[in-house]
């Protein structure tokens, strides 16, 4: 046998034959959707198959690459990506997305990529802008029987930007640190509204209308509290107004600006477009002049199955926002109070309560089955809050440590033994 030779000796292994070059075209293109388009253009060096996959690709993602000049380093590529694209292929998804820009040189680009995928029927819009300085689009209306989701982050947006008149199938509208300079947002198709940490710059109110509305996010929105008009189906709406502030005139002196006069005759502004929603969580809301308005003509929660409130509500006098609430709440299953603090020992604790089976009070829903208490200091506010909760014979809580953390002669749950505690820790 010649030397460096074994019998029996193993075949060289074979080649495996290429899976992801076996899958049928519009795979591959809708694998591509999901690179930005510098790296999807790439793949053209593949393999003579792959030569014009990314012409027709259903996404695309217009990406500030690390290292990059933003906006501007993009430009020659999307000039030739804009003429050399399928015109044929329309476009589920578009997102523009860049952490810095030069206002005098790169909004037109911006403004252009926009305007594109709009013309490609585009369904799905995300343009986020990471930068100090919010980029200005167009104060030109955007018309599409497409489009129906619309993610904007960053932005100056305009009147006629937000014009919605001119997307019939538009269900989600999301806007984040978003400086809005219109009176109005309205739209009938809408279903899901966020507004998260934008603001409005001037003293105008904003107004939403959506009647087919099912969720709402408002949260640390800067300028006049948005006035919600009808949301008859509204299911669940969570409000942060921690970082709101109110500018509030008369009639006679602007009437434009506030829906109510200096005797708090006039309009609801936030609690009457929310009274049908089935979930609640308000934060920060009692701090709002607005709010607290509105409270004083609370109307009834009708659906209202739960409701989560912030610490804020504990600081009213007697509780009366919180007793507002439940009594005008005839279907509530669940209170959940978050009770949180800076000031104290840090221990963050859960507790739940029932009512005690021989009493109820008929103030409140007959449906009401959990009480949740969540604080990470017991103090006299939470204190203040137990007292509270005696007085609607919601006398039974657990707590999530199993301790024994409670006044005010209530009986608790620790481990499997019930106790009594008495007016001391």
């Amino acid at each position: 046998m010649p030397p460096g030779k074994r019998h029996g000796s193993a075949p060289p292994p074979v080649r495996g034959a290429d899976r992801i070059g076996a899958l049928p075209d519009p795979i591959l293109q809708h694998v591509l959707s999901f690179l930005p388009a510098q790296a999807a253009v790439r793949t053209c060096v593949l393999a003579r198959r792959w030569r014009h996959l990314w012409r027709s690709t259903r996404g695309l993602r217009f990406v500030g690459l690390d290292g990059a000049d933003a906006v501007q380093g993009l430009r020659k590529f999307m000039d030739h990506l804009l003429v050399l694209r399928d015109r044929a292929a329309d476009l589920d998804a578009v997102e523009i997305r860049f952490d810095r820009f030069s206002v005098a040189d790169d909004e037109a680009y911006v403004n252009l990529w926009t305007r594109f995928a709009v013309t490609s029927k585009v369904r799905d819009l995300t343009v986020h802008i990471g930068a100090s300085s919010y980029l200005d689009l167009d104060n030109l209306p955007l018309v599409s029987q497409h489009l129906r989701v619309k993610n904007l982050d960053g932005l100056s947006l305009q009147q006629k930007f937000l014009d919605l008149a001119g997307c019939p199938a538009l269900e989600v509208l999301n806007m984040q640190h978003c400086d809005i300079s219109v009176g109005r947002i309205s739209s009938r198709s809408l279903k899901h509204l966020s507004l998260r940490s934008c603001r409005s710059n001037s003293n105008c109110w904003v107004h939403v209308s959506a009647p087919g509305l099912a969720s709402l996010v408002l949260v640390r929105f800067g300028g006049t509290t948005p006035f919600l008009e009808n949301m008859a189906l509204l299911e669940t709406a969570r409000l942060d107004l921690s970082d709101d502030f109110d500018v509030c005139f008369d009639y006679d002196s602007d009437e434009n600006s506030v829906p109510f006069n200096k005797d708090d005759s006039g309009d609801s502004v936030l609690l009457a477009a929310l009274s049908g929603a089935k979930h609640l969580e308000l934060v920060s809301a009692f701090q709002n002049f607005v709010f607290r308005r509105d409270l004083r003509q609370c109307p009834t929660f009708s659906k209202l199955k739960t409701v989560l409130l912030s610490e804020d509500w504990s600081e009213a006098p007697d509780l009366d926002a919180l007793a507002c609430v439940l009594k005008h709440s005839p279907v509530l299953e669940k209170l959940t109070l978050q009770l949180f603090t800076n000031k104290g020992p840090k221990q963050e604790m859960k507790m739940k309560g029932s009512y005690s089976s021989a009493e109820r009070s008929a103030a409140i829903s007959e449906h009401l089955k959990v009480v949740e208490v969540q604080c990470n200091v017991v103090n006299q506010g939470v204190f203040k809050v137990l007292k509270f909760l005696c007085a609607f014979n919601i006398r039974k809580l657990t707590d999530g440590t199993f301790h024994t953390l409670y006044v005010l002669k209530l009986a608790f749950v620790c481990g499997n033994e019930t106790v009594k505690a008495s007016s001391e820790e």
